[in-house]
C-alpha cells in the first residue's frame, strides 16, 4: 500500500495545477448540454404548436423573418444612374444637421413691455440676459414702436392686458411653436438669473403639459385653482402652448381681467384644467420679492441667493446692480469649485504611474504641447511695454498697440495682483517696469506668458527694496462656442467678372473653354461678364479689333449652349486699374450681386464657386482666395528625367489632364481673385471717396487693388485662405509702375518667388556654373 499511495500522491501533485481547468471544462460542458435540452423542449410547447393552425403563422421561423431560400444572402451594390433626358436638379442640403433632424432649441424668452419702459427697463433686461438665450423677444401694445438697437420688438397695436397676452401667445405659437421646447414669459420689471433658468429648462422633460412659476391663489377660488404670478415669470411647455392655441379666442371673449397673468391662469384652468405649480420633477422654481429701497449688495438671505427671478425692479440702475451682485456670486462659486477640483486632482495624481511628475501647471489644464520634430516647435514672441519684435509684415520691430498692447497690460496687472494676494500683508509689490516679456499661443492650452518684472517690495515696517522676478501666466482657452454668422446658402448666383487687357486676348479662348467645361456643362448658377479693356489707340475706326477672336469665342459658346448669355463690356483706358474697372461693372448690376473677380489664368470649378458663396457674406465678410501657382516649366520640368524615379506629386486641386507639374506654391502676394457683394463694394468705395477727395483720390485709385479698398475703407472681415481648387499655370505678371510702392513690391516678389523652389534654383545655378567652367 505504501508505494501505491506514494504514486497516487505524486499523480495528484502533478494534476493539482490543472484541476481548476478540468473543473471549468466539465462545468461548461454540463451547462451547454442543459441549455440545448431547454431549447429543444421549447419546440414541444403546445402554445407554440397552436401558432401553426389556420389563421396563424405557418412556420415558426417566419416570426423572426428568416429566409427559407437555399441561397445565401449577399449585399448588392446599386449603381447611381441619372436619366440624361431629365433636367439636372441640384440637391441643396441644409446648413445645419439639426434642421434636417427636426431638432429644436431649448428656450425662448418673451418679455412684456410698455410704451413707458421700452427704452429703460426693457433695454436693461436686454443688456443683462440677452446673451444667455438663443432668442429674446419684446412684446408691446404700442403701435409702431421704435425698437432700440439690438432688440427685436413685436408691436400688437393694443395695450389691453388680455389682448396683449393673447396676441403674444398667438405670435409664439405661429412663428416659434415648431422651433422651441420651452417658452418663458416675463415682465420688463423682473430680473432673471439667466444661467439658472437655462439649467432649469434643461432638467425638465419636454413631453408633458407644464405651467411652472410662482403659484398664487385666485381671490375667492379653491386651493387647486392657481395662476403663476407674471412679475416673477413662468414657463410654458411647447405641448401646453399647442393645446392652448384653439382656446385663445374664446378665453379673450369670456374672461375679464385687468392682469395678463391672471387672465392666462383662468384660461388654462377653464379650458384645459391645468393650474400653476411651483415644483415639478424635483425642480423648485425659486423667486424673491425685493423690498422697496433695498440694497442688493446687503441682501444675503438664502431665498435671495438661490432665486431664479427677482421682482419688482423699479429702474434700470437697480437691474444692473442686481446683475453685478449675482455675477459676483456666480464668479465666487466658480472659483471655489475650481479650487476644490484642483485639490482633488493633486490628491489623485499621487496614485497615478507618473506620480507628482505628471501634474501639469496650472492644475486641471492640459499639459503644454510636446513637439515631435523641430518643425512643430512653438516659438515665443518677445515684447516690451512699447514694442513687439514679431510683426505681421516681417519687420524686426514695430510698436505695441491696439489689442496686443491691452493684452500685455492685462497680463502685467494680473501678475502684480497675484503677487500681492500671495505675499500680503508681509510684502506689498509695486511695478517699476517690464524688463522682458515673452508669449506664445499653445493650441492645447491657450496664451502663455513669461514676464521679467522689476518690482519694488515694501515691508510692513516701510522698508523698500528693488527686486527682479520672473513670473509665468496662462490665459486658458475658454469654452468653444459657435460664432453667430449670417446665413448663407449654395444657391446664390455668382457673377464672374473677367477684366481682359489687349495683351491677354490670346489667352481668353482657353479660359472660355475651361469655363464651359466646369460651369456651363454642369449648369452651375453662374453668369460671366467680360470687361474688354482697349488702349487709347486700339480698336478705333478702321483699325483691327484686338478682341475679335474673344467675341467669336463668346458667340460660339452661346451657340453650343442654348439659353446661355455671356455679356461683355468695352472700356477704353490709358492706365487701367482694378478699382476703376470694378467701378464700371458695379454700376451695371444690382446691389445684391455676388461678384467673383477673376483673371484670365483662373479656372473656377464647382467647389471653388461653392466656397465663394459660403465665405462671402453680405455686410459681414469678403473672401480673397490664395491660388496655387505652378513654377516655371524650364526650371521645374513637368516630366522627370529617365531613371530619376517617379514624377513628383501633383499640387492640391491640380487637373490630371493638364499633365504632372513640376511643383508650385500658394501665391500669397497675389490678390487679383476675390468674392464680395456689390453692396459691400459700393459702401467701401463711398467711404474711400469721402476720405480722399480730388487729386488724392485719383492717385489712390491708380495704386490700389480691390482687396486694399476692403482692407482700408471697409469694416468687413477680410478672409484670406489658400484655395487648392485654383491652380494656375506659370505666368509673369505685368507690374505697372503706376502702382503704389507696396503693390509694386508685392507684384515683383510674386514673379520672383514663382520661378521655382530653392532647390530647383540652386540646381539651375549649379548647372550654369558647371557649363561656364567647361
Amino acid at each position: 500500500a505504501g508505494p501505491t499511495t506514494m504514486r497516487l500522491s505524486s499523480l495528484l501533485a502533478l494534476l493539482r495545477p490543472a484541476l481548476p481547468l478540468i473543473l471549468g471544462l466539465s462545468l461548461g460542458c454540463s451547462l451547454s448540454l442543459l441549455r440545448v435540452s431547454w431549447i429543444q423542449g421549447e419546440g414541444e410547447d403546445p402554445c407554440v404548436e397552436a401558432v401553426g393552425e389556420p389563421g396563424g403563422l405557418q412556420n415558426p421561423d417566419s416570426r423572426i423573418g428568416l429566409d427559407q431560400s437555399d441561397e445565401e444572402f449577399k449585399p448588392r451594390i446599386v449603381p447611381y444612374y441619372r436619366d440624361p433626358n431629365k433636367p439636372y436638379k441640384k440637391v441643396l442640403r441644409t446648413r445645419y444637421i439639426q434642421t434636417e433632424l427636426g431638432s429644436r432649441e431649448r428656450l425662448l424668452v418673451a418679455v412684456l413691455t410698455s410704451r413707458a419702459t421700452l427704452s429703460t427697463l426693457a433695454v436693461a433686461v436686454n443688456r443683462t440676459v440677452a446673451h444667455h438665450f438663443p432668442r429674446l423677444l419684446y412684446f408691446t401694445g404700442q403701435r409702431g414702436a421704435r425698437a432700440p438697437a439690438g432688440m427685436q420688438v413685436v408691436s400688437h397695436g393694443d395695450e389691453r392686458p388680455a389682448w396683449l397676452m393673447s396676441e403674444t401667445l398667438r405670435h409664439l405659437h405661429t412663428h416659434f411653436g415648431a422651433d422651441y421646447d420651452w417658452f418663458f414669459i416675463m415682465q420688463d420689471d423682473t430680473y432673471v438669473q439667466a444661467p439658472r433658468l437655462a439649467a432649469l429648462a434643461g432638467h425638465l422633460s419636454i413631453n408633458q403639459d407644464l405651467y411652472l412659476g410662482r403659484a398664487e391663489e385666485f381671490i375667492g377660488a379653491g386651493e387647486q385653482a392657481r395662476y403663476c404670478h407674471g412679475g416673477f415669470g413662468y414657463l410654458l411647455s411647447r405641448s401646453l402652448l399647442l393645446r392652448l392655441r384653439p382656446h385663445l379666442d374664446g378665453c379673450r371673449g369670456d374672461i375679464l381681467s385687468a392682469r395678463p397673468d391672471e387672465w392666462l391662469g383662468r384660461c388654462l384652468i377653464d379650458s384645459l384644467g391645468i393650474g400653476c405649480v411651483s415644483q415639478h420633477q424635483g425642480q423648485q422654481y425659486r423667486s424673491f420679492e425685493l423690498a422697496k429701497n433695498r440694497d442688493p449688495e446687503k441682501e444675503g438671505s438664502s431665498a435671495f441667493l438661490s432665486a431664479f427671478a427677482v421682482h419688482p425692479v423699479s429702474e434700470g440702475t437697480l437691474m444692473y446692480r442686481l446683475h453685478k451682485r449675482f455675477s459676483t456670486l456666480e464668479l465666487e462659486q466658480t472659483y471655489s469649485e475650481i479650487e476644490q477640483l484642483q485639490a482633488q486632482i493633486r490628491n489623485l495624481t499621487v496614485l497615478t504611474p507618473e506620480g507628482e511628475a505628471g501634474l501639469s501647471w496650472p492644475v486641471g489644464l492640459p499639459a503644454p504641447f510636446t513637439p515631435r520634430s523641430r518643425f512643430e516647435v512653438l516659438g515665443w514672441d518677445y515684447f516690451t511695454e512699447q514694442h513687439t519684435f514679431s510683426c505681421a509684415d516681417g519687420a524686426p520691430k514695430c510698436p505695441l498697440q491696439g489689442a496686443s498692447r491691452a493684452d500685455v497690460g492685462d497680463a502685467v496687472e494680473t501678475a502684480l495682483e497675484q503677487l500681492n494676494r500671495r505675499y500680503q500683508p508681509r510684502l506689498r509689490f509695486q511695478k517699476q517696469r517690464l524688463l522682458n516679456g515673452y508669449r506664445r499661443f499653445d493650441p492645447a492650452r491657450g496664451m502663455e506668458y513669461t514676464l521679467d518684472l522689476l518690482l519694488e517690495a515694501v515691508t510692513q515696517r516701510g522698508h523698500r527694496r528693488a527686486l527682479a522676478r520672473r513670473v509665468s501666466l496662462l490665459r486658458p482657452l475658454s469654452r468653444v462656442e459657435i460664432l453667430p454668422m449670417p446665413y448663407v446658402t449654395e444657391a446664390t448666383r455668382v457673377q464672374l467678372v473677367l477684366p481682359l487687357l489687349v495683351a491677354e486676348a490670346a489667352l481668353a479662348p482657353a479660359f472660355l473653354e475651361a469655363f464651359a467645361a466646369s460651369v456651363l456643362e454642369p449648369r452651375e448658377h453662374v453668369l460671366l461678364t467680360l470687361l474688354l479693356v482697349y488702349g487709347p489707340q486700339e480698336g478705333g475706326r478702321g483699325a483691327l479689333d484686338p478682341f475679335l477672336g474673344v467675341k467669336a469665342a463668346v458667340a460660339e459658346l452661346e451657340r453650343r449652349y442654348p439659353g446661355t448669355r455671356l455679356a461683355w463690356l468695352a472700356v477704353r483706358a490709358e492706365a487701367p486699374s482694378q478699382v476703376r474697372l470694378m467701378d464700371v461693372v458695379s454700376k451695371k448690376h444690382p446691389v445684391d450681386t455676388l461678384f467673383f473677380l477673376t483673371t484670365v489664368w483662373t479656372r473656377p470649378g464647382p467647389e471653388v464657386l461653392n466656397r465663394c458663396r459660403m465665405n462671402a457674406i453680405s455686410g459681414w465678410q469678403a473672401f480673397f482666395p490664395v491660388h496655387f501657382q505652378e513654377f516655371h516649366p524650364a526650371l521645374a520640368p513637368q516630366k522627370s528625367p529617365p531613371g530619376a524615379g517617379p514624377d513628383p506629386p501633383s499640387p492640391p486641386g491640380a487637373d490630371p489632364a493638364r499633365g504632372a507639374p513640376g511643383g508650385g506654391r500658394f501665391d500669397r502676394q497675389a490678390s487679383a481673385e476675390g468674392c464680395f457683394y456689390n453692396a459691400d463694394y459700393l459702401a467701401a468705395r463711398a467711404r474711400l471717396a469721402a476720405e480722399l477727395a480730388g487729386q488724392e483720390e485719383e492717385e489712390a485709385l491708380e495704386g490700389l487693388e480691390v482687396m486694399d479698398v476692403f482692407l482700408r475703407f471697409s469694416g468687413l472681415h477680410l478672409f484670406r485662405a489658400v484655395e487648392p481648387g485654383l491652380v494656375q499655370k506659370f505666368s509673369l505678371r505685368d507690374c505697372s509702375p503706376r502702382l503704389s510702392e507696396e503693390l509694386y513690391h508685392r507684384c515683383r516678389l510674386s514673379n520672383l518667388e514663382g520661378l521655382a523652389g530653392r532647390a530647383q534654383l540652386a540646381m539651375a545655378l549649379f548647372e550654369q556654373e558647371q557649363g561656364n567652367s567647361t
